[in-house]
């Protein structure tokens, strides 16, 4: 079944409406941002925030910040003790997505990093209950190994844009970011430590549970 403009705003009015901050946001990233379609939206950011309350997370990671928007998601569903790590090595948007924090009433629920993820990952001191993936794609594969170990037995890991547009089924000329997607795509699928699902929404996420 083809994803009509039609059946997409169907499934918009049938999703919980996007809160005013993140609409705010959202309008924001398109009008000042480069490449504002790298924002999550009110569709994703809506599946993250169950997640988190579905699976109790009260410890989040997430690889690549943007604006913010799967961050602030992410915080409204940990609840009032949940504290939700978020990484992005571009220090030239970190004003633009603090100003949104500030204004959301989340902000004590962030802790905002600013550097190289591969980094920053190995210096974070404790435990995870769901990890979000959505930063270099040539890097998937590495993140994956790096906050393995740090997830709980029964935590998730979920990675945006798995799908890259369809360029995973292309065979003639990968870049390298396709390159690093499909290694990823592989990757976890013949981790016998894991349960995984790819999920066609937006740009492909692949949901994957850490077994007990």
């Amino acid at each position: 079944m083809e994803l009509t403009s039609d059946l997409e705003e169907y499934i918009e009015l049938h999703t919980e409406k996007e809160p005013e901050i993140l609409a705010r946001l959202s309008r924001a990233t398109h009008q000042k941002i480069l490449r504002p379609r790298m924002l999550s939206g009110n569709m994703q950011g809506q599946f993250l925030k169950l997640l988190c309350r579905m699976n109790g997370a009260e410890r989040v990671l997430e690889i690549g910040t943007f604006t913010g928007y799967a961050a602030l998601s992410m915080a409204m569903g940990v609840g009032e003790k949940g504290v939700v790590h978020t990484i992005d090595i571009n220090d030239e948007i970190e004003e633009f997505a603090r100003y949104y924090m500030a204004r959301s009433g989340l902000e004590r629920r962030i802790v905002f990093h600013i550097g190289d993820a591969c980094e920053i990952i190995p210096r974070l001191e404790g435990m995870f209950d769901l990890v979000f993936i959505d930063a270099d794609k040539r890097q998937y594969s590495r993140y994956y190994r790096l906050v393995f170990d740090k997830v709980r037995p029964g935590g998730l890991i979920v990675a945006d844009d798995v799908l890259w547009d369809g360029k995973v089924l292309e065979t003639d000329s990968r870049d390298a970011q396709t390159k690093g997607i499909l290694e990823f795509n592989d990757l976890v699928q013949k981790d016998e430590r894991v349960e995984n699902i790819l999920l066609p929404l937006r740009h492909g996420l692949m949901l994957i549970r850490k077994k007990e």
